[in-house]
């Protein structure tokens, strides 16, 4: 069977192109779909099928744009109520692209019009299935992202839900099955994903939690919604996007591709809501950078923290981008649905100090000189997850992980601090915020936990409560 995963890391999505005798379909495509038209010109196919295997929060799907440029259908499992023309299939409803068989097996859970594609070979026999956020490697779909669209949802409820699915109509299937999620690793829409992307349905019944086979339905309730992070802010947005629909991608890039002087940027930011993004890298951005800009760095978890610490997909935005990366910037922006970008600064921070406006920076150290200026009364303060605190931390520092900083702001010392997370980047990140805030009173430490560790400074895993900032 011919069948291709396109992973992209940045949002850890799986989207899968599938082809048969001159046929493709698309499965939960992102929001560029040049590289899917790309694919299915090659073999010289026509993409016939759009299936989505359920309304996504994380990213803004691509079924909108895909169907406008190719004429496939878009196609929903039950219960599905889209706002633009799709076909809301049945159970266990099929669908031929070649000489392939789609089955759509409706797994209400994770959401309720839930859905997976059983993938049958031209020879009728099973080969795989696209379980969305059904089943993960190592993990299921978690409940508590769709219970507001649904009077008296609850998380609990779809909890159960997820049971009986994979119970039911995921687990009788047969052992040597290729499970393709929509997940990996990275990915907030799970808590324990593998950085695997395919795997056996058959290795999955032995060392997914969740498909055990003795589990009861209150067992599985209880350890499905234990430690479940809130869900980010603008998860429910994009819901509603991938529901309501969007603005087509090309002319988001015409919009937003504009050239801005220094004098229009400072003119946008003075008189309007904008907000300045600085997609630079944390070194460059530390060095120097445009007053109360925000920074997240292309080259990291790009859109995902975008979404988390910016929230509102409408907020206006200027970036500070390297020559060159305009289009990546804004289509990445584009894949968690924010759109709103007024443009870019021409010449970036060079033309911006040159014309005479004032620059920020960040006071930001070596490892080695922080070993050396390091005392037993210095607080510091780590931006990493709860758990990667807790696994290794450095002696007597404060956890406030960067996805919780704009409502712990109380939490911040008082006092002269040294601020960290694993590599640098979310370090810099909670920097740009701290001062957007008025907190200036930090160094941060270059390449965080990464670099304590080659230096002698005290590192410790036990956890002390009041150090840990939930």
């Amino acid at each position: 069977m011919k069948i291709e995963q396109i992973y992209t890391g940045c949002i850890a999505q799986a989207a899968y192109y599938l082809e048969s005798n001159g046929e493709a379909a698309i499965f939960d495509p992102l929001r560029e779909v040049e590289p899917y038209l790309a694919k299915a010109a090659a073999d010289g196919a026509k993409i016939t099928y759009i299936f989505e295997t359920h309304f996504h929060a994380d990213f803004v799907s691509g079924h909108l744009d895909l169907a406008k440029k190719t004429g496939a259908t878009i196609v929903y499992g039950p219960t599905a109520n889209p706002e633009f023309d799709a076909l809301v299939a049945t159970d266990n409803q099929e669908f031929k692209v070649g000489n392939y068989t789609i089955k759509l097996l409706h797994t209400p859970g994770h959401t309720l019009e839930s859905s997976c594609y059983l993938l049958i070979d031209e020879n009728q026999k099973e080969y795989g299935i696209i379980t969305g956020d059904t089943l993960f490697i190592g993990d299921v779909g978690r409940p508590d992202l769709a219970q507001a669209l649904v009077e008296d949802l609850t998380q609990e409820k779809l909890a159960s839900y997820l049971y009986d699915s994979l119970r039911n109509r995921i687990m009788p299937l047969a052992d040597n099955l290729i499970v393709f999620p929509s997940h990996g690793a990275g990915s907030a829409c799970g808590k324990n994903m593998s950085k695997e992307t395919t795997d056996t349905l058959g290795n999955q019944k032995k060392t997914n939690y969740a498909l055990r086979a003795d589990m009861t339905r209150e067992e599985f309730i209880t350890e499905l919604l234990d430690g479940l992070a809130l869900p980010p802010a603008y998860f429910p947005q994009n819901v509603m996007l991938n529901i309501q629909g969007y603005t087509s991608l090309d002319t988001i890039l015409t919009q937003s591709m504009k050239a801005l002087s220094p004098a229009e940027t400072q003119d946008l930011i003075t008189n309007s809501e904008t907000l300045v993004l600085d997609v630079r890298s944390e070194d460059e951005f530390c060095a120097g950078h445009i007053p109360n800009s925000i920074f997240i760095g292309l080259q990291g978890n790009f859109a995902p923290w975008v979404g988390a610490i910016l929230q509102k997909v409408e907020q206006p935005l200027v970036l500070v981008v390297p020559a060159g990366k305009e289009t990546e910037a804004i289509t990445r922006l584009s894949r968690v649905g924010f759109d709103n970008v007024q443009g870019y600064v021409m010449g970036g921070l060079t033309a911006w100090e040159a014309a005479g406006y004032p620059i920020g920076k960040i006071n930001s150290i070596t490892p080695q000189k922080f070993e050396h200026d390091y005392t037993a009364n210095s607080f510091v303060v780590d931006a990493r997850k709860p758990s990667e605190y807790e696994a290794e931390h450095l002696e007597g520092a404060i956890n406030i992980a960067l996805d919780t900083v704009q409502t712990h702001l109380n939490s911040i010392p008082n006092a002269p601090f040294y601020l960290h997370c694993a590599g640098g980047y979310r370090s810099v990140i909670m920097g740009s915020i701290l001062k957007r805030h008025g907190i200036h009173s930090f160094t941060n430490i270059e390449k965080g936990m990464a670099g304590l560790r080659q230096t002698s400074v005290s590192l410790t895993q036990f956890v002390c409560p009041s150090t840990l900032v939930k």
